[in-house]
């Protein structure tokens, strides 16, 4: 890999955006923020939440990744790709995908596992590699596979999948959709150090 895919898809990073992990009990309080930015001040951008409740003020890092989502197909899904799919527990012990990222092969295995999501009331994400995929009757049927376990889940019509293309700070304008996890600081600022930015889509994570 070439050094600026090194750099805008940096593990270190990206583990920031999109994994959860004992560890970081012992790091600063992160705030999951989706949105749209309404205004860019040097570094720091405010963003109105996406239910427009809440304006946040976010710096950004001076070494911040930028990173584009954009929309991907179930037929980019292959065997053995590593992939995060936020899911909806069934009464059939599966998931049912409300999304699904792609991630880069130079990230596989970033946040690997299975844990409790807020993108809406017991909502889960799990990060693991496509052990094998049926069709079924209600959708496509996908078992993922991670270090601990293994989940089913069921890929529908209505499940968004996208993928990730380099980004720019340039992307980071009134009007862009975000997604960030941000760190909260002592004196309750936001610092985010990656940033996924939509571009024919909103980040759905």
């Amino acid at each position: 890999m070439n050094r600026v895919a090194r750099r805008v898809f940096g593990v270190a990073g990206f583990a920031l955006l999109l994994a959860t992990s004992a560890s970081f009990a012992q790091q600063p309080a992160q705030v999951r923020v989706r949105g749209t930015v309404e205004a860019v001040d040097g570094s720091v951008l405010t963003v109105k939440s996406r239910d427009g409740q809440t304006t946040y003020k976010i710096k950004l890092a001076d070494n911040a990744a930028v990173r584009g989502i954009i929309k991907a197909a179930l037929s980019d899904i292959k065997d053995n790709s590593f992939i995060g799919v936020t899911g909806m527990p069934q009464s059939d012990g599966s998931q049912k995908a409300v999304e699904v990222h792609i991630f880069p092969e130079a990230l596989r295995g970033t946040g690997e596992g299975h844990r409790p999501w807020d993108l809406m009331p017991n909502s889960t994400m799990t990060n693991a590699a496509v052990a094998q995929q049926v069709k079924g009757v209600n959708g496509q049927e996908i078992t993922l596979k991670y270090k601990d376990g293994e989940k089913k889940v069921v890929v529908v019509p209505e499940t968004v999948i996208v993928t990730y293309a380099q980004g720019s700070k340039d992307e980071l304008k009134p009007g862009a959709k975000i997604f960030t996890i941000a760190n909260k600081k002592d004196d309750g600022t936001l610092e985010a150090a990656a940033v996924s930015v939509g571009r024919d889509v909103a980040p759905p994570m």
